[in-house]
């Protein structure tokens, strides 16, 4: 039992070592520099496309590909 209680509590300092660590790298990330200009905004269709068209698209493509090369069909025909 108290392998199984090591194993949770080593889990657990790593999770909680992890997260830290991840909050120390991306803090620099919410700073904000003075005198930057962020640049004209993406109209609504631009952010549907990015957002959403990009990600069908992409889904499209692979599940083509996988159906293309998908084998298993070719054994069930004979």
């Amino acid at each position: 039992m108290d392998k199984k209680v090591n194993k949770n509590a080593l889990r657990a300092g790593a999770i909680a070592a992890g997260t830290a660590l991840m909050l120390l790298v991306t803090s620099p990330a919410f700073a904000q520099d003075e005198g930057l200009d962020p640049g004209k905004g993406l109209s609504v269709a631009q952010t549907l496309g990015l957002f959403v068209g990009c990600p069908l698209a992409l889904f499209a493509i692979i599940s083509g590909l996988v159906i293309v090369t998908d084998k298993s069909r070719k054994h069930q025909k004979g």
